[in-house]
């Protein structure tokens, strides 16, 4: 779909150690150079097919919805990152962009993924794709090291028509100094535990940011449905001797989210 980059490979025993200890790892190799206009295109391609008064960043569901898009998240060799993390029988379950135009005012607050997310045990990878380069400037995803191991933290409503999201960590509960920035060249990903505190701040330069996420799960995890119940998996490595979670079938033509929370059965009236 994509070139991939030569320098894609596995995970080393250092890598999947400081995986456990940081919670994240960054600057993984995946497609080339030769691929940042492709990338550009298939953003484009896919965010103008979106209702104008829809915000993007409140769409979900994509690997649902597109074919395209779930071809990108099924790359083997995102596969084979994500297998070193999870191991061998693992599945799909979200798919989402993060967009920032240039100057555009959004936060992403911080908080754990995993306050949001009904799956038990909680045990989720995150694939993020940078589709642009993003650094400081333009608002790049930081992290908080370690904090995934140090428990849940108290998050409290904040509505600001700014913030991405709605519930955030205060300040107060951050260690400053493991506060890391996550920059990446376009093609490449970061991983993040679904415990990790993460947020990110304005995009002040005059480049568009955006990266395209993939949740992943391996097959003992098993949702509550009558929290979510338009919650489907879709196998894309090993086998399902579990079979806790409905299945979401393989897209076959190119449908588009309208919100956050929707069932496959949504889309499949407009492939």
């Amino acid at each position: 779909m994509f070139k991939i980059s030569k320098k894609v490979r596995r995970l080393s025993n250092e890598e999947k150690d400081q995986y456990k200890k940081d919670g994240y790892l960054t600057g993984l190799p995946v497609f080339s150079s030769e691929a940042n206009d492709d990338l550009s295109n298939f953003f484009v391609s896919l965010s103008e097919k979106v209702d104008k008064k829809i915000d993007i960043n409140q769409t979900a569901q994509w690997h649902k919805a597109s074919h395209k898009f779930y071809k990108l998240c099924t790359t083997p060799e995102i596969l084979d990152y994500v297998e070193d993390l999870l191991g061998p029988n693992f599945f799909l379950w979200g798919g989402q962009f993060f967009l920032k135009e240039p100057k555009d005012g959004s936060v992403v607050p911080w908080h754990q993924d995993a306050q949001y997310w009904p799956l038990f045990p909680a045990n989720a990878v995150t694939v993020w794709l940078a589709l642009y380069d993003t650094n400081e400037e333009n608002g790049a995803m930081r992290v908080v090291k370690g904090s995934h191991i140090q428990g849940a933290f108290k998050h409290h409503t904040n509505k600001a028509q700014n913030l991405v999201l709605d519930q955030e960590v205060s300040y107060d509960q951050i260690k400053q100094d493991d506060i890391i920035s996550l920059n990446l060249k376009a093609g490449e990903i970061s991983l993040h535990n679904d415990a990790l505190l993460h947020g990110s701040e304005l995009n002040i330069s005059s480049k568009r940011r955006c990266g395209l996420t993939m949740r992943f799960s391996p097959v003992n995890v098993k949702a509550d449905l009558s929290i979510w119940p338009h919650f489907e998996g879709q196998l894309v490595r090993g086998v399902d001797d579990y079979k806790l979670n409905p299945i979401a079938p393989i897209p076959s033509g190119e449908a588009v989210p309208t919100s956050k929370f929707q069932h496959s059965s949504e889309f499949i009236n407009n492939w």
